[in-house]
């Protein structure tokens, strides 16, 4: 009897990638911390808080006993928010066993460390082949069927080839790569600039605005990469520029929502509670930001937003600010560096 595979975190992303599994024939387990939900899907087959109308799985069983989703599990895929990452990731230990996959798909980082989450499974799990997946996959719309790529990185060439073949179907695949941090990396910066992206949609931006907005932003993500130790060349792959794109596009973006409604003139609390789900932007700004300075990393948009989202600082000044600034080159790194 082949294992089964644990999903621990029942959000929108957690439930849409449990269900693609599922419905390729894998047994899947999706683990929750709230038993009236875990019962409503097991009973209803629908996960009606974060994708309602979106059926589920014969094969996908929700619960919230953790050594019963990780226990005997052939891979584990994380997607908890940031802030509970750890916790969950250390209550999971007691259950895993080293030939075991572990697969993050949290994009964001720890607030305390500014360890991404593979960091904190490679600390917790030395010995166990770990992968992260990353790419521009809006939860909503692989629920709706639409065509979708990610990338599952890790230094084992077995995870990524085993993640690709429980994960990929007519609608979803998944590409691979070795550059675990290059991939992470893209898929926590972005966040912070669909925040800037919807906030520029809600004053009524322009076309090319937008253009430069999300070409400026790639440079700075890139800049920052490169300080940290990533390669930049990730960041023209589907982790990068991809998820840059969408993100920064797309109203299903949560980011790009709490960026409108500050906007709009909300205040960063009231746009949280009206997502009503976890935006990972707002901590990584922070922790970003704090980078930056410690390294004297070039960030203006990360500087002139986080005025913006965490002391209220007018959005046209901070604007004019950075339109101030004396320009740099358009492209700072190429293949051949």
């Amino acid at each position: 009897m082949s294992k089964h595979i644990a999903v621990l975190g029942g959000g929108s992303f957690g439930t849409v990638i449990a269900n693609i599994m599922a419905a390729n024939g894998h047994s899947v387990r999706l683990w929750l911390r709230d038993q009236q939900r875990a019962d409503a899907i097991n009973q209803h087959k629908e996960n009606a808080r974060y994708l309602p109308g979106y059926a589920l799985s014969e094969n996908l069983t929700a619960g919230t006993d953790l050594q019963w989703a990780v226990q005997d599990a052939e891979a584990v895929f994380v997607s908890i928010p940031s802030s509970n990452f750890r916790q969950v990731a250390e209550q999971a230990s007691a259950f895993v066993v080293p030939e075991q996959l572990l697969i993050s798909t949290t994009k964001g980082v720890e607030a305390s460390t500014f360890a991404l989450m593979s960091d904190i499974l490679t600390e917790l799990f030395p010995h166990n082949p770990i992968g992260v997946l990353s790419g521009p996959n809006l939860a909503k719309e692989i629920a709706a069927g639409h065509i979708t790529a990610s990338v599952i990185a890790s230094k084992s060439d077995a995870l990524c080839q085993r993640v690709q073949q429980i994960l990929c179907s007519k609608t979803f695949r998944a590409y691979a790569s070795d550059d675990v941090f290059g991939v992470e990396l893209g898929g926590t910066l972005k966040n912070i600039y669909a925040i800037a992206s919807g906030l520029s949609a809600a004053l009524g931006v322009g076309e090319n605005t937008r253009s430069m907005l999300i070409t400026r932003s790639l440079a700075e993500m890139s800049r920052f990469a490169v300080a940290e130790g990533a390669n930049p060349m990730t960041f023209l792959g589907l982790s990068g520029i991809g998820d840059l794109i969408v993100t920064c596009s797309s109203p299903l973006s949560r980011n790009y929502r709490v960026g409108y409604a500050l906007g709009q003139g909300k205040s960063l609390a009231s746009a949280i509670e009206e997502l009503g789900e976890v935006a990972e932007g707002v901590n990584t700004l922070k922790q970003v930001r704090q980078q930056a300075i410690e390294k004297d990393i070039y960030m203006p948009l990360v500087m002139g937003l986080y005025e913006v989202v965490f002391n209220q600082a007018p959005v046209r000044e901070v604007i004019a600010g950075m339109m101030s600034n004396q320009p740099n080159v358009d492209v700072e790194f190429s293949a051949a560096h």
